[in-house]
């Protein structure tokens, strides 16, 4: 029988933390709570004094959020599950980074999935640090994050957006390209990329393309459109995302 991971969780909703544990005690065998914390300042002690696997973290608390917590541990030992209420800009920062959050109210079956995610993956990687927490953290302080992990059949890929000249659907899959001619295949639909990174020069030409603005050669209007990219690809436009291409294109070259 493998070792349960402890455990902590840190909430200031009593009810939440009560819910929290429950949940664990009836369907999470492979967790074992080892303290509650109701404020940031538990939160840290409970850390040093405990040391868990695993912090179920909520983001946003009277006295500071989930994010000051972790600035007082630099080197992250520990895997966390956000737990929030608010589908804000910190939602857009965790998804960038790929660390696992849980929207409130708690949905038991997602909060299953995401253990079992945190559980496999520390299986996988070992007692070796969080580096996707790291990147959140650094991504956290700007409102375009630089860095974007990319879950890969292999592991993680740690890429900046910049790089990226397109994305193309592959069924549920995405094809990412990129500058220097590589290509990385990602078991995710392209609407979440398209959600990710609609603020940082990429459109929707087609419903299977993502491009990049930025590297766009040309815009040819035959056989109803199509776009040329610099890495040589031919991209379709659809009949009704021309015009708003078109106007893109205007305010990006302006």
């Amino acid at each position: 029988m493998s070792k349960k991971l402890k455990t902590l969780i840190v909430d200031d909703e009593q009810d939440a933390v009560d819910f929290i544990n429950s949940i664990i005690v009836e369907y999470c065998s492979s967790l074992e709570v080892v303290a509650t914390a109701n404020n940031i300042i538990q939160g840290v002690e409970a850390i040093h004094d405990k040391k868990p696997d695993l912090v179920f973290l909520d983001v946003e608390m009277p006295n500071g959020t989930g994010f000051d917590l972790l600035e007082k541990f630099p080197e992250k030992d520990f895997d966390v599950v956000f737990i929030t209420a608010f589908n804000h800009y910190a939602i857009k920062a965790i998804k960038f980074s790929a660390v696992d959050y849980i929207l409130k109210p708690i949905n038991i079956n997602e909060f299953i999935e995401a253990v079992t995610r945190v559980v496999k993956k520390r299986n996988e990687r070992g007692s070796q640090g969080n580096e996707n927490l790291k990147i959140l953290m650094e991504n956290l302080r700007s409102s375009h994050p630089s860095r974007m992990a990319i879950p890969t059949a292999d592991g993680m890929e740690y890429l900046n957006p910049r790089d990226i000249i397109r994305i193309e659907a592959d069924r549920s899959y995405s094809w990412f390209f990129l500058a220097g001619g590589r290509k990385i295949l990602v078991s995710k639909h392209l609407k979440e990329f398209q959600e990710l990174l609609s603020d940082r020069y990429f459109f929707r030409s087609h419903n299977s393309h993502l491009i990049n603005l930025k590297f766009v050669k040309k815009f040819i209007r035959r056989e109803g459109g199509y776009i040329e990219m610099t890495d040589g690809a031919v991209i379709p436009v659809s009949r009704n995302r021309k015009d708003l291409f078109l106007t893109q294109m205007a305010k990006f070259k302006g």
